[in-house]
């Protein structure tokens, strides 16, 4: 099948992409915006790309479009599909039909650490011999590639609540029909195309829906908002971890995030011993290792694999030093997960300084909706520096409660020209962006040479 896909350089439609060619379909596809490292990696396996949404593309004549979620009415090539009445499918649709059918599929849901804990469960699973095919939000450096097809009967997908094509508003994890599936957690986020907390549960619970009777749901026993979902309703086996306090049959955790034991209840069960940082990783190793459980793999098997997990990359990644002064990249976006990145690096580095960067590059950060948020998740750092962009409201008022810890900058060269003139010896320069943040990176290693 000739399978031409529309919005291809995006991470959810370019692992879809690498899958579809693994499995021998000739792909093609096209983007607005054609670039490295996406296009180099879709290149290398012999995938033609286009620049634009041209209808000449029309010409091509494939068996079918595939639609990725960036794509609207208006766009120039999907007027002219819908004009041919060319066949046409969304992303997670067509992944559903042609991959996911007929395999045990594990499902990773959550506000936060989706792409983290789909990455160890690809990989304790791998460890184990069961030759797992994925799909990661992220590339995991145990595997190097952000999909593939995989040879086993186990499929360990990130599934996420956005919504899946402008043609079908579901989240697109609805169309995955897990077996297994983990909820991490659940905050306000998409603000774009949620109202509110309560229509982001509503789609946890049509995935709770879909999940079998012999299924199991891996819950994160913490969240309030994850007990509201199952109160609607639940069908299926519930594996419960990160209890507070010792609870029947549930997963938790004795001892610090980089050397914890793996309990249930009051036996252990495992241990894990690893570089990773925060207790966030410690909860999304518990998923991990109950979801793995659910398919057959030991909890002690899987704490050991855990010890060879290398992490994902941008997720505290260290990108270099210069002058004694580490400059680190993390994927943080949401106010919480910036909050547990700063927490996790402190825990790292004791006293010494951390200076955050970010941006609010996000469409929930973008339209306010955290803003109120933002002096609580940079608490932790000695010191704060925010990109003022397009935004509709003003950066320097929402972290005024800051006071001198925080300093707005309405350029990327003048927020490197800022941090290199605050940086010295020993600091720890994070940086926290969902996005290429203008190759922020580079030009602060630059600048602090």
């Amino acid at each position: 099948m000739h399978i031409h896909i529309l919005g291809i350089c995006g991470t959810f439609m370019g692992g879809l992409a690498a899958i579809a060619r693994e499995a021998g379909h000739r792909v093609t596809g096209c983007d607005a915006n054609v670039y490295p490292p996406m296009s180099d990696q879709l290149r290398a396996l012999g995938i033609d790309l286009i620049e634009g949404f041209a209808a000449d593309q029309l010409g091509l004549k494939p068996d079918l479009f595939v639609i990725g979620n960036v794509v609207t009415r208006g766009n120039a090539l999907m007027e002219a599909i819908l004009d041919a009445g060319a066949p046409y499918t969304s992303g997670p649709q067509w992944l559903a039909e042609q991959v996911l059918a007929g395999r045990h599929v594990l499902a990773v849901a959550g506000t936060h650490g989706k792409t983290t804990t789909t990455a160890m469960l690809a990989w304790v699973l791998e460890q184990s011999g069961l030759q797992p095919g994925f799909l990661v939000g992220g590339v995991p450096q145990n595997f190097g590639v952000s999909a593939r097809l995989g040879a086993g009967k186990c499929f360990v997908i990130e599934a996420d609540e956005y919504d899946t094509a402008f043609f079908d508003k579901r989240s697109k994890f609805v169309h995955y029909r897990p077996r297994t599936a983990i909820l991490n957690n659940l905050e306000f986020d998409h603000a774009d195309i949620f109202a509110d907390l309560g229509a982001i549960e509503t789609q946890f619970h049509h995935l709770v829906r879909t999940v079998p009777a012999s299924g199991r749901l891996v819950v994160n026993a913490r969240d309030e908002a994850l007990a509201r979902v199952l109160g609607r309703g639940c069908w299926s086996e519930v594996q419960r971890f990160g209890a507070r306090k010792e609870e029947p049959g549930a997963l938790r955790a004795r001892g610090e995030p980089h050397a914890f034991d793996v309990l249930r209840g009051s036996l252990k069960i495992g241990r894990v011993d690893w570089p990773l940082l925060g207790e966030h990783n410690q909860l999304n190793a518990l998923a991990a290792i109950g979801a793995a459980e659910h398919v057959g793999v030991a909890p002690d098997a899987a704490a050991a694999a855990l010890a060879q997990f290398q992490n994902v990359r941008r997720r505290l990644e260290l990108r270099g030093e210069a002058r004694g002064i580490k400059v680190y990249d993390d994927f943080a976006h949401h106010p919480t997960a910036m909050h547990t990145t700063i927490n996790g690096l402190r825990r790292k580095v004791g006293l010494q300084r951390i200076l955050a960067v970010f941006e609010p590059r996000s469409n929930t950060m973008k339209q306010g909706a955290m803003k109120a948020q933002l002096p609580w998740s940079l608490e932790e750092a000695d010191l704060a520096f925010c990109l003022q962009g397009d935004y509709g409201w003003d950066a320097a008022q929402a972290l005024a409660p800051l006071g001198p810890q925080a300093q707005v900058a309405n350029s990327v060269d003048a927020l490197v020209a800022a941090v290199a003139k605050a940086a010295r010896p020993g600091d720890h320069v994070l940086v926290m962006s969902n996005g290429g943040f203008g190759g922020i990176h580079a030009k602060l290693l630059a600048a602090l040479a």
